[in-house]
């Protein structure tokens, strides 16, 4: 008999991935379809006025259609017929949201609202909302509000309520249409599966870690709401529709309309959608608490699992079952990794980092002087600052493009070490680092910095496709056990993350991390500089 197949659908910032992965972590089939509108950060669709800075934006209908072509795309591969796909998951960047009407029809779709930015779904690091997040978080302190101990005493400015207070107040014609505000996973899935917006389904990732929700609290007051702005309140009392449900419960089944778009079979179970840098936890393998799972691409998340509740300052959240059910799940994360990279070879103006890696290596640790602050994003964790800024200091006219580099290596490995500080000294142990994601299998030097760094051991999961993986894992146990085989996420990711190939192991090199101890305090000393704006941004 054959074994069971499972879809995974990761959608990242400019694309999407559709993978089917067997029972036994067999990759049958990999295709990825790149979305019409990519980014959409200098202007609308079709318009050649200028969007404000800070603002990324998506099509939603690049979604759909992507996610069509890279699903057909992948069953052409592989060879299967519909019928064999016993699950879709789905992962989705997080937090992108988009307002809608109670039919689920995105707001940007309307003629009416086709010309305004903010009827547009904003795409995770959209940082619009500055003044915003600034006043909640104000508000949430002077109120004393106990819900801000979950997100180490600060609210997101890249999570769902400050953009929807930004659309409040910016683009209050846009407010008062939205029946429906929500995220693009859910939005995805919802899709997927059709329904009224009652009973659409909410995931409890998403909405723990990016709207301030608990399962034993729900939403926070609504006198916190109302002291913020009354409308807000409003949205949250009557415009967050849908039923809470976990990464691996099935949200529905696939329409007729959407198995005829996507060459799949109708009724197939669809999961609820997970948060995309956590799928990478199942798609490695990692059920155990201790693990600290890195997400390194465009941004880098960083996902641990721990038998316990404890409030560290600055850690960007804490939801019980947030990644896997039993265990409370921590997130951090650095706003900017591959693209401060990629920003960096376009400002060198060369086509790869090959030459550039190997001449950065053979430099002393410290870059001969040059240090640097990575801020490229502003800070995730821990200081939860959009609007900071990165810099280079200490050069001189004998550095070159290896000194930039190895700096920019440093300074993103310093900020990893400073996030797993904050957590063991906060009482949250980590023994194991597992990297995944694009950048640690095609960037060996930036791994290797990072485990001198660190002073401990890094694996590189062997999967190319971690969080890809992850979410066919969830689509697996959507389908129910006697269907699939497995009766929990644990048991799945289990079996599923096995079948990728071989673990590499980079071991710190003594020396070097010895050097990196005093190289440490200087990249603090730095970040308070910045920080306290001792120097201008």
């Amino acid at each position: 008999m054959s074994r069971p197949i499972s879809l995974g659908l990761d959608f990242g910032t400019e694309s999407v991935r559709a993978i089917l992965v067997d029972a036994a972590g067999n990759q049958l089939g990999l295709a990825t379809s790149d979305y019409t509108s990519g980014q959409i950060t200098q202007s609308l669709p079709g318009s050649s006025e200028r969007l404000p800075a800070r603002f990324a934006l998506q099509d939603p209908a690049d979604w759909i259609e992507s996610a069509a072509v890279a699903t057909r795309a992948a069953l052409d591969q592989a060879g299967i017929e519909a019928k064999a796909v016993v699950g879709i998951g789905v992962d989705f960047t997080s937090c992108t949201m988009l307002p809608t009407t109670a039919a689920g029809v995105p707001l940007c779709q309307l003629d009416s609202f086709r010309d305004t930015p903010l009827a547009w779904p904003k795409l995770w690091k959209h940082h619009g909302a500055l003044e915003q997040t600034e006043r909640m978080n104000a508000v949430a302190t002077e109120r004393q509000e106990s819900f801000l101990k979950r997100y180490g005493g600060i609210i997101g400015l890249e999570w769902l309520l400050p953009k929807i207070l930004e659309t409040i107040e910016c683009a209050p014609q846009v407010a008062e249409a939205a029946e429906v505000w929500l995220e693009a996973g859910d939005w995805f899935v919802w899709q997927l599966v059709g329904g009224p917006a009652e009973t659409l389904t909410r995931s409890t990732c998403q909405a723990g870690y990016k709207a301030m929700w608990s399962a034993s609290e729900g939403y926070p007051p609504a006198d916190y709401f109302n002291a913020v702005h009354p409308l807000l309140a409003t949205v949250v009392a009557q415009r967050l529709p849908g039923v809470m449900r976990s990464p691996g419960q099935p949200a529905g089944g696939l329409t007729a309309a959407m198995a005829e778009q996507f060459g799949l079979y109708a009724g197939t179970p669809v999961s609820t959608a997970i948060i995309d840098a956590h799928a990478a936890v199942p798609g490695v393998g990692a059920a155990s608490p201790g693990t600290l799972v890195m997400v390194m691409g465009t941004s880098s998340c960083h996902m641990l699992n721990a038998e316990k509740l404890v409030e560290v300052a600055g850690v960007a959240g804490v939801v019980d079952g947030g990644i896997l059910p039993g265990l409370f799940g921590y997130e951090t994360g650095q706003a900017a990794v591959g693209d401060a990279f990629a920003w960096l070879l376009r400002l060198l103006n060369l086509d790869s980092f090959d030459e550039l890696s190997q001449a950065a290596m053979k430099l002393p640790p410290g870059a001969e002087g040059v240090r640097c602050m990575d801020w490229m994003n502003g800070c995730r964790t821990p200081l939860m600052d959009g609007g900071l800024r990165g810099a280079f200091v200490g050069l001189g006219l004998e550095h070159g493009p290896a000194h930039l580099y190895l700096a920019l290596m440093e300074a993103s490995a310093f900020g990893l070490r400073w996030i797993v500080e904050l957590l063991t000294t906060g009482g949250v142990p980590i023994d194991r680092l597992i990297a995944t994601g694009g950048l640690p299998h095609h960037n060996r030097a930036f791994v290797e910095v990072y485990a001198d760094v660190l002073g401990m051991p890094i694996e590189i999961h062997p999967a190319t496709q971690g969080t890809a993986v992850g979410a066919a894992v969830l689509g697996m146990v959507a389908a129910g056990a006697e269907r699939s085989g497995f009766p929990t996420v644990a048991d799945a990711a289990t079996a599923m993350a096995g079948g990728q190939g071989d673990t590499i192991t980079v071991e710190p090199r003594p020396q070097r991390h010895q050097a990196y101890q005093a190289l440490y305090q200087d990249y603090r000393q730095l970040a308070a500089a910045i920080e306290s704006h001792s120097v201008p941004q």
